[in-house]
This record gives structure tokens, C-alpha cells and sequence, in this order.
């Protein structure tokens, strides 16, 4: 039996794969730290999809995670500029 796929998971893997790109966290696997900002924009901006496509169809649980996520990367993002 597969595990079922969590919304909250996929959020949080994309979520992640962002803060490596920011240099928050480091890569697991090199185990180093980098900035690809372009990158990140580009896990960020598929976020803002994925909460404009599911509009309406989203636990509130889910819905605030998403915005958290969101609005947390984006601060560091800004960061990541200054």
C-alpha cells in the first residue's frame, strides 16, 4: 500500500527547495550553503500558482500553511537582496 500524498508535504518540499536556493538551509546532499535566487523566484512563484489554482479547495489548514510558506519565503527573499 503507497502512502498517500500530503498537500501539506508537497507544500513544505517546494517550501524547502526554496530556502536552499536563499541560503538559509544547507543542500542535503552537498552538505554547503548557496544563493540561486533565480531559483528560489522560481519555487516562490509556483507557489503563488499552486494558492491561485486551488482557491476554494483547501482545508483552512492547508490555506494558512500555504500563505505562511509564502509569506515567510518572501521575507527572506528580501533578505537575500539587501
Amino acid at each position: 500500500m503507497e502512502t498517500p500524498v500530503l498537500f501539506s508535504t508537497f507544500i513544505m518540499g517546494l517550501a524547502s527547495a526554496a530556502l536552499i536556493e536563499l541560503g538559509v538551509i544547507e543542500d542535503p546532499t552537498t552538505k554547503q550553503k548557496r544563493v540561486r535566487k533565480d531559483v528560489a523566484s522560481q519555487h516562490i512563484r509556483v507557489l503563488e500558482m499552486l494558492k491561485a489554482k486551488t482557491v476554494g479547495n483547501l482545508s483552512e489548514e492547508e490555506r494558512q500553511l500555504l500563505d505562511r510558506m509564502l509569506t515567510d519565503l518572501k521575507l527572506q527573499f528580501a533578505k537575500t537582496s539587501a
